[in-house]
């Protein structure tokens, strides 16, 4: 039996169990391996290769491995035509150890990003999430852009593939911050990635901006569109956050449409948000199409009574047509991953690019001058007749000696020295050349080559100049198509309990004390939502805020409840109060702004045995006139008297109050509801989010009182009018929002699609809560110019017309035409149309004319208020408490 033998017929030795009595330790002959020195090896070794190899992306051309492959494949196949992505993964499977659907699903996903590789047949749809078709029915080439920013095999560093069989680039050489355009997002052991994709142009500005030392700010956008809020992006590192919301549209009062969708989502997953939504009542639409193809088109169909503008609201605050992001920017660097902001990657990615413009005009320099080297040579080798010492020489060493010998006294005009590689490559001419050997051409060659080793040595020694001129070479052939998708903007805060829609109904048990929605058979007190909260006020003038609920016990003998709204500065509450049993009665007006949920609070001055009288709640701090009756008693002369709310201040609700009565009061009766002592509410208007406010943020539109509107011009022609309401969503191209004035004429220019001239008209609004065209219906009309004020001027240019330049001309609009109706068309500008119009600013107003104006505002105002002056006659005199 053969010793081989011998070995395979021994027994297997015993192997011992690993117990907790004893340390882990596997037994192997001698050598002892701890297990958990082996776990905690073979753990790192795992980690740092997910980390390196498949999550996180290379800083110098912001890849992952597995892209790099299948861009290096695309490569190797590239003959200008289509392949099959079929091919393309068989290929890169020869770099890539992994199965072929990873390189499918990566192929795919360059592919969607429309930007280095140029796909034909169905790719999947990056808006409805639709998956690409089979390998076999697709095809993909190398984009323009891929082959002039990703290859050069001369600045490449290669390596073996997996296997060894193959070459491939360690990493390519990639002259543009690609990882900033595509983006990326990995999960690793321990550690993750999110880059954000930023747009294409911004990043070249960008890039520019760095070369010239000059500051530049970068932020993301999505290739989906959207409006998105970057004010705490924070560089894109750890930390920061964007918030991300759809483009919602008002088409008519009962339809919203959603033209472009969060990045991150889908028609299908914002779709299934919006309609669980809808189940859980925060929302309520009557349904939903979704009409997407080649652009995002959701149609939201809203019933009946619902307000769009909330109902947009609601839709960011309870679905995913707003989103939050947050960016994680990590990199490989020095094969280590590293944390830093998409600025500093723009700025490596930039010194980068800056190193491989010079080590390829290094290379183009070298290749030049040994063009011109050898060329050189041949030029003496021919013209000095130098190989015709070659006719006598009888072995090889003595044709390379006489040719060497025969250059010597050239060697002078040469930028280096002759080698004997140089000698042979010049026995290598064939004897055509030599006969039909042009000196005039080769000299022209020659000083062609010294010109373009001239503009490489210019280039070198200006090397900032010339990567600002390649940058702006991509820029000039690249960015057509390539402008920014998504709309930055300032979001403001939306408050759920602002927008949720009242799916409830808040009943109440005054005696018993119950409140909630589930308490049917109690009095009604209005419709409410599952997040909102209440107010109750007792008759012992205890107050508390809690959240609704279907039934909670508050306390009994319930004078005041209703749905509570925080920081509401508007509604006033009327006061009258016994301080204990025997006291004197008090008066106060106070505001219920913000409070502790479910703290009990005092009203009164905290008294044993104080008993709330009367108690108002007035939603625009309307003043009230009481008839106060006192209870007789002897020589009480006086028995009854008046007092009016609106000569008290408005305080906080831990105010104290003002005596009204020492004398008991028999009944208090209701004799007249004033009107509104906080006045007129101002309103400003927020450019950054595109919303007014009564916070003092933005530009102060005015002071509006009850039935004042708001006017908006378009630049599409059409004019609307608003109520000042913080939840209104104003139009996209909205120009012109102020306090309406229904005295003030509109100037306005347009170009009329029909007649094809400048059109000038003046007129009046017509009050209407519908949009309202105010220039012509043509298709082709559009809005040059447009004003509110009184006397507006424009400057008209009419520049060259042949050899002569006509004076421009300044334009008084209130002279030119007269006041007319809104659908009249209006007066020819000028005979010779003018190259550009320029708003001018203004004459001033007369006087008069603003006293008119002032005194029609306030007729106006008047008008409302006494429309909005209510009396309530009270006929029940023994009433001994009133609520409102």
């Amino acid at each position: 039996m053969s010793k081989k033998k011998k070995e395979d017929s021994k027994e297997p030795e015993e192997i011992l169990p690993i117990t907790d009595a004893t340390e882990e330790q596997v037994i192997n002959d001698d050598k002892v391996v701890h297990l958990s020195g082996m776990y905690e090896n073979w753990f790192l070794d795992y980690a740092s290769y997910v980390i390196l190899e498949r999550a996180v992306p290379y800083v110098e051309d912001g890849m992952k491995p597995v892209q790099r492959r299948i861009l290096h494949s695309m490569k190797d196949l590239d003959d200008g035509r289509y392949n099959k992505v079929a091919n393309i993964i068989g290929h890169t499977m020869k770099y890539h150890p992994h199965g072929d659907a990873s390189i499918g699903d990566a192929l795919v996903a360059l592919g969607q990003k429309e930007l280095l590789i140029d796909c034909q047949g169905n790719w999947g749809n990056i808006y409805t999430g639709d998956s690409a078709a089979a390998p076999r029915y697709i095809e993909a080439r190398l984009s323009k852009l891929a082959n002039e920013i990703l290859f050069n095999p001369k600045t490449t560093t290669w390596q073996l593939s997996y296997d060894g069989r193959n070459k491939e680039p360690l990493t390519l050489p990639v002259k543009f911050p690609l990882l900033l355009a595509q983006g990326v997002e990995g999960i690793a052991v321990g550690l993750s990635c999110k880059i954000l994709p930023h747009n294409f142009i911004e990043l070249i500005d960008a890039s520019i901006a760095i070369l010239k030392n000059k500051p530049f700010e970068l932020y993301p956008d999505f290739l989906t569109g959207g409006l998105a809020d970057f004010s705490k992006y924070n560089d894109g590192l750890r930390g920061g956050k964007v918030r991300v919301r759809a483009k919602i549209s008002q088409l008519d009062k009962y339809t919203l449409i959603i033209s472009e969708i969060p990045f991150g989502t889908t028609t299908g997953s914002l779709i299934d948000s919006i309609l669980s939504a809808n189940e859980k009542e925060k929302i309520k639409i009557k349904k939903i199409e979704d009409n997407t193809s080649e652009f995002v088109e959701i149609q939201v169909h809203l019933p009946p009574g619902i307000s769009p503008d909330k109902t947009i609201d609601a839709l960011y605050a309870f679905t995913d047509c707003e989103i939050s992001i947050s960016p994680n920017a990590c990199i490989i660097e020095k094969d280590k991953p590293r944390f830093v902001g998409v600025s500093e990657i723009l700025e490596l990615s930039v010194d980068n690019t800056r190193d491989l413009l010079k080590r390829e005009l290094e290379i183009e320099k070298a290749e030049l001058e040994e063009a011109w080297h050898f060329s050189s040579l041949e030029k003496i080798f021919i013209e000095e007749r130098i190989y015709r010492d070659i006719e006598e020489a009888e072995t090889w060493e003595a044709v390379i000696a006489n040719i060497d010998k025969g250059l010597k006294p050239f060697r002078k005009l040469l930028r280096r020295d002759v080698t004997q590689e140089d000698i042979v490559r010049l026995t290598e001419i064939r004897i055509k050349r030599i006969s039909k050997f042009d000196a005039f051409k080769a000299d022209e060659h020659i000083k062609g080559l010294e010109a373009d080793i001239a503009t490489c040595i210019n280039h070198l020694e200006n090397l900032t100049d010339y990567c600002i001129a390649y940058y702006q070479g991509l820029k000039k052939k690249y960015s057509a198509g390539r402008e920014r998708k998504t709309e930055i903007r300032m979001f403001d805060t939306i408050e759920a309990t602002k927008v949720v829609i009242n799916n409830e109904k808040l009943y109440v048990n005054r005696v018993e004390g119950f409140v909630g929605y589930n308490i049917k058979k109690d009095e009604y007190i209005s419709e409410c939502s599952s997040m909102d909260e209440v107010i109750v006020i007792r008759a012992d003038g205890k107050m508390i805020v809690t959240k609704i609920s279907e039934k909670a016990f508050l306390g009994k003998d319930i004078l005041h409840v209703n749905v509570f709204r925080k920081n509401d500065e508007r509604t006033i509450y009327n006061l009258v109060f016994q301080d204990g049993k025997t006291g004197p009665y008090y008066v106060k007006r106070f505001a219920i702004t913000g409070v502790i949920r479910d703290k009990e609070y005092d009203l009164t001055k905290g008294s044993k045995g104080s008993t709330v009288i009367y108690l108002s709640a007035n939603p625009n701090g309307e003043s009230e006139t009481l008839q106060i009756f006192l209870k007789p008693r002897p020589k009480l002369k006086k028995t009854a008297f008046e007092f009016d709310f609106g000569t008290l201040t408005i305080k906080g609700r831990a105010a104290g109050g003002n005596i009204l009565s020492k004398i008991p009061i028999r009944r208090i009766v209701l004799k007249e509801k004033g009107l509104s002592t906080l006045g007129a509410r101002q309103v400003w208007w927020d450019d950054s989010v595109k919303r007014i406010n009564f916070d003092g943020r933005g530009t102060l539109l005015g002071a509006f009182a009850s039935g004042d509107k708001i006017l908006t011009l378009m630049e599409s022609g059409f004019y609307k009018l608003y109520n000042p309401d913080v939840s209104t969503h104003f139009e996209e191209d909205l120009i012109v929002i102020e306090h309406f004035n229904p005295r003030r004429p509109i100037s306005a220019i347009y170009f009329d699609g029909e007649t094809k001239e400048l059109m000038v008209k003046r007129f009046l609004i017509e009050p209407t809560d519908k949009k309202t065209l105010f220039i012509s219906e043509s298709p082709n009309s559009h809005l040059e110019f447009v004003s509110t004020a009184t006397f507006p001027m424009v400057r008209l240019e009419f520049g060259k017309m042949g050899k002569y330049e006509k004076p421009s001309q300044d334009l008084n609009l209130d002279e030119f035409i007269g006041v007319k109706g809104l659908k009249a068309k209006g007066k020819k500008l000028a005979q010779q149309e003018p190259k550009k119009i320029i708003a001018l600013e203004p004459l001033a107003e007369p006087e008069e004319v603003i006293e008119e104006t002032i005194a029609g505002e306030n007729e106006a105002i008047e008008d409302t208020e006494i429309q909005s002056n209510i009396v309530i006659d009270i006929e029940d005199d023994d009433a001994q408490l009133r609520l409102l």
